[in-house]
């Protein structure tokens, strides 16, 4: 009966597993390197509530915070794949297509969970003290923008008619119109500003496999795009270079208000000045000063402290990213850094770096000035040491082969071998009487040392 039991609890919570709603999100920003395209790349994978938020961190770093979110009843990634084709007269997504080509960063997410964005508006609205504007099909052309403050406008697509194709070809066409109409008139008025567009619920439809295999590298090629070519910092010590470091985004914020982007700063215009960096053998300072960023931010310098040592215990040197120090008008904020070593031959890098504890590499703050800044660095690779033929050596990660996953399959599959073993070797102990009782014959008995 308990058997029983546990298959049926068994089935029920595979059924709720396999009932999970989501849908696909499109974001793209007039800002530059606000994703990799690396980002693109969850094939299988439901992005949950959290993971959502973190995506999302680069859009309220920017110094122009602008944001549409643009809204639909239904939609699925099956729509993109089905209808990326022509209808007649109607182009379903031919503005969203040209948008994410030619878009600074773009991240497409085909699966996200519905929950996540049934809860994106108010999430949105606490992270950042946004002003919200709600615009109707109407009033798109008539669209007025306060840049003096954070901008956040909502914009309800009109309901998919799904009785054929070629009524839900023309509602996805007039959605896209409308999206590239809005589009344009921020763009011709100079505004910087990033879009979100996704669907309340999924659509229930299924297409053969034949179909969405060809049609899909209409839409989702966009994940493949050539974006703004980032090339390493590099600090040379007269005529070879010493330090390479590279970041997709690189930004801080301040008492949770004042937001900093530096990766365009950083990697693309190269305003920054290297001058305070220093090389050797044994000990690497990578030191990065800005000028002139913000109101109050009169200098920003920041340090990366880094050690090359031998250690006997793996008889080989390794290098270490000691400390973080970030010098903001005279004040000296110090971080210890966890986990961002590697062999001296190698580099370093990290999907996510910073002062969250969610990150893979966590900035710990060592002195009170810290805790005033966030820092947040993505796709983070640096070096210090050994650098041949000026390029990044071969990466050691900050994330451990054996995921917490796969550790969880591991001990969960020795428990189950170990139990099949142990019901084997039982078995296998299991004999037959050597003698037994006869019916006609006197009573047998066994005595105890047998």
């Amino acid at each position: 009966m308990a058997l029983v039991q546990l298959f049926y609890s068994f089935a029920v919570l595979l059924r709720l597993a396999l009932s999970v709603d989501h849908v696909p999100v499109l974001l793209w920003s007039t800002h530059s390197s606000l994703w990799n395209s690396e980002d693109t790349l969850q094939e299988g994978h439901v992005i949950s509530k959290r993971e959502l938020h973190m995506l999302l961190q680069p859009v309220f770093t920017q110094d122009s915070k602008n944001l549409v979110l643009f809204l639909q009843d239904t939609l699925s990634v099956e729509d993109f794949t089905y209808y990326s084709e022509s209808f007649g007269n109607e182009r379903p997504f031919h503005n969203v297509q040209g948008i994410l080509k030619s878009s600074s960063s773009s991240l497409v997410l085909s699966a996200v969970d519905c929950q996540a964005i049934s809860d994106l508006l108010d999430y949105l609205q606490e992270s950042v003290n946004w002003k919200l504007t709600a615009i109707e099909e109407s009033e798109v052309s008539k669209l007025e923008v306060d840049t003096s403050k954070p901008n956040i406008f909502v914009v309800k697509l009109q309901p998919i008619s799904r009785l054929n194709d070629i009524s839900t070809a023309k509602a996805f066409a007039a959605n896209d119109k409308i999206i590239g109409r809005l589009t344009m008139i921020l763009q011709e008025k100079g505004i910087q500003f990033s879009v979100i567009y996704t669907a309340v619920r999924p659509s229930r439809i299924l297409r053969t496999l034949d179909v969405v295999l060809e049609s899909r590298r209409r839409l989702m090629a966009i994940e493949a795009q050539e974006t703004l070519q980032q090339h390493p910092l590099n600090v040379t010590n007269g005529t070879d270079i010493c330090i390479l470091f590279n970041a997709s985004n690189f930004s801080l914020t301040a008492n949770k208000t004042v937001h900093v982007d530096l990766t365009n700063l950083t990697f693309v215009s190269s305003k920054v000045n290297l001058s305070s960096s220093v090389c050797s053998a044994t000990n690497a300072t990578l030191s990065l000063n800005y000028d002139g960023l913000l109101d109050g931010i009169n200098s920003l310098e920041i340090r990366f402290l880094m050690t090359n040592k031998f250690y006997s215990g793996s008889a080989r040197d390794w290098f270490t990213l000691d400390s973080v120090e970030i010098v903001c008008n005279t004040k000296v904020a110090r971080y210890n850094v966890s986990i961002i070593s590697a062999p001296a031959e190698y580099s370093f890098h990290c999907q996510l770096v910073g002062t969250s504890s969610l990150y893979g590499a966590k900035l710990i703050p060592v002195n009170s000035e810290a805790k005033i800044w966030d820092v947040y660095i993505s796709e983070f690779q640096i070096q210090g040491f050994n650098i041949k033929n000026n390029k990044f050596s071969y990466a050691s990660d900050c994330t451990s082969f054996f995921s917490p996953g796969i550790w969880m399959g591991l001990v969960t599959s020795i428990v189950l071998l170990w139990i099949l073993t142990y019901g084997v070797h039982m078995i296998m102990q299991l004999t037959t009487n050597s003698r037994f009782d006869d019916p006609k014959g006197t009573a047998l008995s066994v005595p105890q040392t047998e």
